[in-house]
This record gives C-alpha cells, structure tokens and sequence, in this order.
C-alpha cells in the first residue's frame, strides 16, 4: 500500500481522469460497502432523473410558448359525484395513494433489516397493493380523458393541442414506471415470505444469504417513482 502523504502533487498522477477512474474502478473508496446492485440503482435513477426532468422541462417551454389558451386542469380533471363538480379529488386521491405507499416500503426496509420477514414480505405486498391501485385510477383517468373528453396525444378540443401530447407522455412514462415496480415489488416479497433470501436459495434477485439489500434497492426505486409523482402533480396538475 502506497504511503504518500497527501497534499503533495507529484504524489499523484499527471492526469486527474486516470486518478478519478483509479479511485472508482477500486471498488475501495466509492463503493466501500455498497453492493453493485445498490449502485447501479442509483446510477439508473440519476439517468432517469434526467429523462423526467427533460419530460417536465419540455411541458414547462410548451406551456409558456403556445398561443392558444391552455385548459384548466381543475376542470378537466374534476369528477362529478351526486350532481357536485368536485376538482382534482381523483388527482388527490391517486397522491394520497402513492405517498401512503411510500410509508409502507420504508417500513418493509425497516422489518427487512430486523430478518423479520413476514411482516416485511406483507408490507411489501400492501405496497404493491396500492401501486396496483394507483394504475388502476390512471387508466380510469385515461379512458375518462380519451372517450368523454376526446383528448388525444395529437389533438385536443379543449384548447393546445399540446396538452394531449405532453399528458399522455408524461403520465404513461411514469405509469409504465409504478407498473414495473408493482411486478418487481410482488417477486420480492414472494422471495422473501417464502425464506428465499435468508436461505441464499439460488434464484432470480435472491441475491446472498441473509442479506435483504434487495428490498432496500427496491425501495430506492419506489421513493424515486413516488417523488417524480409529486413534481408531475405540482406541475401538470395544480399549474
């Protein structure tokens, strides 16, 4: 092991890249007690930080630059119960379900951590629960939008035709997102109600004996998905 003492520059290499790409390819410093499957969770969660980001930034620009006036999402996303016009309350509910989801995976985390992995496996399964549901309420918004409203994504008879456009984008991108981990969300738990994990049994995501960083990694994903929710909400829904 090399004893140079720091702060001295002909200590360290000439190019700073190879000294970058040393300190991460070691596996020492950067990763130090982290699995790969862990890192790469987060690495694929920064790129599709971008992504969204693009998604919503695109929507922002527009929003801001088209002529024709843009339809009031309180009144488009408002459902009529009793002969009441109530606004967003579907919108509401769908948040509601997707942050109490997120209480759910932290805990499952948390009694995943503790090897108790019944309560932990139904957590997970309730989680999943919810995700399913939330699909659900969008495809109900959906359908609601495309046969009542005649909104599609090239067209709409409420006002910018963008609208259509940048919803379905956004929206389907993100759903496709709470669809993925609902089905991943449900492999896991199987796993783990059935002992999968605390046996090390072979098999897809089991990963090593005794470890449960596999639900951490999933719960990584799930905050991340219910997080860009908030931002779609804020910007789509109450601008």
């Amino acid at each position: 092991m090399s004893t140079q003492v720091p702060g001295n520059p002909e200590d360290f290499p000439n190019d700073g890249l190879e000294s970058l790409v040393a300190d991460w390819a070691s596996d020492q410093k950067t990763f130090k007690n982290v699995s790969w499957g862990k890192a790469m969770m987060w690495i694929f969660l920064l790129s599709d930080t971008f992504i969204f980001t693009s998604f919503l930034t695109g929507y922002m620009t527009v929003r801001m630059s088209t002529t024709v006036p843009w339809p009031n999402s309180s009144e488009v996303f408002a459902l009529t119960i009793a002969g009441n016009h109530i606004p967003l309350l579907l919108i509401a509910i769908m948040t509601f379900i997707l942050i109490s989801s997120s209480g759910t995976m932290a805990m499952a985390v948390k009694f995943g951590y503790e090897k108790n992995r019944k309560v932990c496996g139904i957590l997970m399964l309730i989680t999943a629960a919810f995700g399913a549901s939330f699909v659900g309420m969008q495809i109900f918004e959906w359908t609601k939008l495309i046969v009542e409203e005649g909104v599609r994504p090239w067209g709409n008879p409420m006002g910018a035709a963008q609208f259509g456009s940048t919803f379905f984008m956004i929206t389907g991108f993100h759903g496709v997102h709470v669809s993925i981990g609902v089905i991943f969300l449900v492999i896991v738990a199987v796993k783990v109600l059935r002992g999968s994990i605390e046996l090390g049994r072979p098999g897809f995501l089991t990963g090593r004996k005794g470890n449960y960083g596999m639900v951490e990694t999933m719960g990584l994903y799930w905050h991340f998905v219910d997080l860009v929710w908030v931002f779609i909400f804020a910007f789509f829904y109450l601008w």
